[in-house]
């Protein structure tokens, strides 16, 4: 695949996320996250988020990366704590600058900046009084929202609502893996109905307040296939699939939730108060597929209601990244499939894309091989997409530099660039300089 294939107004982008790049957690004026309080548990062991890749320090070098790296578009994410400190009332002038600075040295560099609005870091200040399971939430995201489209939208012409509220929601008011840690059902459906109608709330601000705004949001996908042909293991990747691919997207779209294929949803209905139904859905300009590994589902007692099961990558003998999950690029161009057989959606863009290894530094140098394999066979698939007259806008690649990987630490690393975290020396790995080349044959380079 050459990139001169693509079509020229395609746009390649790389995207990070406040909390797992900025740093500077309790300066600046910056308010506690729920992930901030998460890390900082006793029982928590694998590092934090103080620091990061402090790009609240090196966004200058970082974005300068993203230029010289032939790139587009830098999509990065909003601490609404370091905007908010409390998650309402009082602005913090110091972090409304800050990313004033960040979306203006992009701009002075002629790379675009696209904003996320939430990416995970919740106000602590918020949570303390029930986060997304309380429905003043919808007040409270409306305030956020409202402020930085007012500040920001002469300058940034693209937004993403939400991203991935499935993981934000599942793995953390259902499983307790991510922040806050919550478990269970009655956290998780009240959590999860309020931040669907939260990401068409946020449509609408946008809307209202954005001349001329590119606005979507951000969905996470599995390509969900059944352990084996019997009809038992199969209905269980039917309410897999519902559950991780549809669960969010369908009330975006007006189909309001999947229940036809997972019964259990319809619990969702003891959280729906008279007139949601109209506020779920919001008409997207684009919707942000971000893909990384296939699932493979079996019927299961437990959990109940969902009665279905992953069988883990690692007893299945097939190619696994860092985190244990199965790498499978083909899955992303089953997603596409997927997701464009929806009539209502008018564009797609990859808005996250990427591999994990556990990269290592060898004389200067890294070389992931690996990684370059994977973008092959992503961008081969993205452009057969494509050519297959899918309307996908642009591939982004997570991530810039090796982060902190939420509840993974630092070990998994996904970036372009690799980072020495004791000294924060970032290093273009050989995935980087190969995309460089890639982009530079481009016929749309400016």
């Amino acid at each position: 695949v050459k990139s001169k294939q693509f079509p020229k107004q395609f746009k390649w982008g790389v995207t990070i996320s406040s909390y797992q790049n900025e740093g500077a957690y309790n300066s600046h004026g910056k308010g506690p996250s729920i992930w901030d309080t998460f890390t900082h548990k006793t029982s928590f062991k694998k590092g934090n988020g103080n620091t990061a890749t402090d790009f609240y320090s090196n966004y200058k070098a970082d974005i300068a990366h993203v230029k010289a790296l032939n790139l587009d578009c830098f999509r990065f994410s909003l601490s609404w704590s370091r905007i908010f400190p409390l998650g309402v009332g009082d602005v913090n002038a110091e972090g409304v600058k800050f990313y004033h600075d960040v979306i203006d040295y992009a701009l002075e560099l002629g790379i675009e900046p696209w904003v996320t609005l939430y990416h995970w870091d919740l106000p602590q200040a918020l949570q303390d009084q029930g986060g997304w399971t309380n429905r003043n939430i919808l007040h409270w995201f409306e305030t956020y929202v409202e402020f930085c489209t007012k500040e920001y939208g002469l300058k940034v012409k693209t937004w993403i609502i939400l991203n991935e509220p499935m993981s934000f929601v599942g793995l953390g008011y259902y499983m307790g893996m991510h922040a806050p840690g919550k478990k269970g059902v009655s956290n998780f459906l009240p959590a999860a109905h309020h931040a669907a109608l939260c990401q068409s709330l946020g449509g609408r601000i946008v809307r209202k307040n954005v001349e001329k705004a590119s606005i979507g949001t951000t969905f996470s996908c599995s390509y969900v296939r059944p352990f084996n042909r019997r009809v038992i293991h199969k209905h269980a990747a039917v309410r897999v699939d519902a559950l991780l691919n549809r669960f969010f997207l369908e009330p975006a779209l007006g189909m309001g939730y999947p229940t036809d294929a997972f019964a259990g949803l319809n619990f969702m209905s003891k959280y729906m108060k008279p007139g949601d139904e109209e506020l779920l859905p919001f008409d997207f300009d684009f919707i942000g597929v971000q893909y990384y590994f296939k699932v493979v589902a079996k019927f299961s007692l437990l959990p109940p209601i969902l009665f279905a099961t992953e069988v883990p990558a690692e007893k299945r003998d097939v190619k696994i990244n860092a985190m244990n999950l199965e790498i499978y690029p083909k899955g992303l161009y089953k997603m596409l499939e997927k997701f464009n057989a929806y009539p209502q959606i008018k564009s797609i863009y990859i808005t996250e894309s990427g591999v994990c290894f556990e990269d290592e530094l060898i004389d200067g140098k890294v070389n992931d091989k690996n990684r370059i394999n994977y973008f092959k066979k992503t961008f081969k698939y993205t452009l057969k997409a494509i050519e297959n007259n899918m309307p996908i806008k642009g591939y982004f690649i997570w991530t810039l530099v090796d982060n902190f990987e939420w509840a993974e630490g630092i070990k998994p690393r996904f970036g372009i660039i690799h980072n020495d975290f004791s000294t924060q020396k970032r290093t273009i790995k050989k995935s980087g300089l190969w995309l460089k080349r890639f982009l530079s044959k481009r016929n749309n380079k400016i």
